[in-house]
């Protein structure tokens, strides 16, 4: 009796939080949503397990910093797949050492300059996957990458590749086609991530606002924002899905533009969803 009493024991401390690791830990991290699935849809139809770091509803990674479960999984992984670019500064310390995927290898960056500088100082954009083809390119890196790493898997990555690259290339077609003929292909955006999303469909940013809590647009700055709207005539100017909007209502008051939101397919659950979203918001906006 004694003995059964002790087993019961153990086994209802077993079955406490924290007394017995029930859940299996994902052998491939990825950091953020686009990554992500890319990665995903690489693996499927193996028995590689795929976790994504980054799930809050973010659009910039400027401040971030890992909570307790990231860093777990970052250290549990064999290897962790990062967009690149330098979006994931924030982790340079944690990645050290580890087996590393960069998705950016050999992808052309643009210049990304802080609207609320002098001007002078200009680094690379990373937000690559705003353009279809671009976001081509991260898969192959990430197929490449997963290949070496895991290459009993190597035929089904390529044949998951081939249906990737395909509905990539339907995004693209589908954005060409949209967007083709646009009465006004000018925009003004909230957040400096959207040049490579314009570069692929053939549009103009006249300016791009990098707003932040506690850093709106100051009075100068709207009263140039709002002297562009009319000048060029925009009849809509664009937020983005978690950003500040107090001075897109401001010159939407002041010019009679309407504000539509764009989506950095950071925070959503699908890349693919967001893409096509944005497409089909800047038809509507600007058509």
């Amino acid at each position: 009796m004694k003995r059964m009493l002790a087993l019961l024991g153990v086994l209802l401390l077993l079955m406490l939080p924290g007394c017995a690791n029930t859940e299996a830990t994902a052998q491939i991290a990825a950091t953020t949503l686009p990554v992500y699935e890319f990665t995903s849809r690489l693996c499927d139809g193996t028995d590689l397990t795929i976790t994504r770091l980054v799930t809050e509803s973010v659009s910039c990674l400027h401040d971030y910093s890992l909570n307790v479960r990231q860093v777990k999984a970052v250290e549990a992984a064999e290897v962790i797949v990062i967009s690149g670019a330098g979006l994931e500064e924030f982790m340079e310390d944690i990645l050290d050492g580890r087996e590393i995927i960069d998705a950016s290898a050999g992808i052309p960056l643009l210049e990304s300059a802080d609207s609320h500088a002098d001007g002078d100082d200009h680094e690379e954009d990373p937000h690559i996957w705003l353009s279809p083809a671009n976001a081509s390119g991260m898969a192959c890196n990430i197929c490449a990458g997963l290949t070496e790493r895991y290459p009993q898997y190597a035929d089904t990555f390529s044949a998951n590749l081939e249906d990737l690259l395909a509905q990539l290339d339907a995004l693209q077609a589908y954005g060409e086609e949209t967007l083709a003929a646009l009465s006004c292909r000018d925009l003004i955006t909230f957040h400096d991530g959207f040049a490579y999303f314009a570069q692929a469909f053939g549009l103009n940013i006249l300016e791009a606002i990098e707003e932040e809590s506690g850093s709106e647009a100051s009075a100068s700055e709207l009263k140039s924002l709002i002297q562009l709207v009319q000048a060029y005539q925009l009849p809509a100017i664009f937020t983005e899905t978690n950003g500040s909007v107090s001075a897109a209502q401001v010159i939407c008051a002041e010019t009679g533009a309407e504000a539509f939101t764009l989506d950095m397919a950071m925070a959503s659950d699908s890349y693919f969803t967001s893409m096509y979203h944005n497409i089909d918001t800047i038809k509507e906006a600007l058509g």
